[in-house]
Formats: C-alpha cells, structure tokens, sequence
C-alpha cells in the first residue's frame, strides 16, 4: 500500500490544521496507522496511531491532536488542534503491524508516506 500525507503549512500558534494520510487502497483493519513528526536534527517522533478500534497519542499531544479514520478505511486524519511552535516538523504516516508495545518505534511501521511540513509560527 502506498500512503500519501498532505495538509502541511503555515499557522501560527494556538491554529490548527489538519492532516490527511491517504492510501492507495483500503488498509486492512489489522494494521495500526500511525502519525510521526521528524524535527531538524532530531529523530523521528511518535504522534499516535490507530486500529480499526483504538487510539493512541503521545502524551506531548494528548487532549490537543486527534486520529480518525474514514469508513472506507483509505484514509487516516490528524487533526491538530492548539497548535503550538514545538510541534514544527514534517509529519509522516506509516502503516504496519507492530506489535503493541512497539507502536511507538517508527521500525514497526513498514509503508511510508512522504512527508508533509508543519510550521508553527510564536
């Protein structure tokens, strides 16, 4: 499955955008799609993640980002809401089957998207 994210740009702080993650066919509802964030000079982030049943977000984003996903289960949003200058970085999706304590390390994910750049401006 090919992924493709989009929704990046400019807001400033306390915005919001929204993510899309879109893929080249329907994802299989074993499979956890997760959102990571890469920083300049830092490794890349996990965001959160999602199954056909469940949640997950970083505590960094917690209360602020949102998963869903749409009934056709082609594509994965990332709502992000208050958003603040720390949360500048390109976003990534990726798809796979890690296992649960691992949904957090971007090797369980084996289908990427390219990236879409988030700027936060203060």
């Amino acid at each position: 499955v090919q992924l493709q994210a989009s929704g990046g740009g400019l807001v400033q702080a306390g915005g919001f955008l929204r993510l899309s993650c879109a893929a080249s066919e329907r994802i299989s509802s074993t499979y956890f799609v997760g959102w990571f964030r890469q920083a300049p000079g830092k490794e890349r982030e996990f965001v959160g993640a999602v199954t056909n049943v469940r949640t997950y977000y970083a505590d960094s984003v917690k209360g602020r980002f949102t998963i869903s996903r749409d009934n056709a289960g082609n594509t994965v949003y990332l709502q992000m809401n208050a958003l603040k200058p720390e949360d500048t970085a390109v976003y990534y999706c990726g798809a796979g089957r890690p296992i649960l304590s691992e949904i957090r390390n971007p090797a369980g994910y084996r289908n990427w998207g390219q990236g879409t750049l988030v700027t936060v401006s203060s």
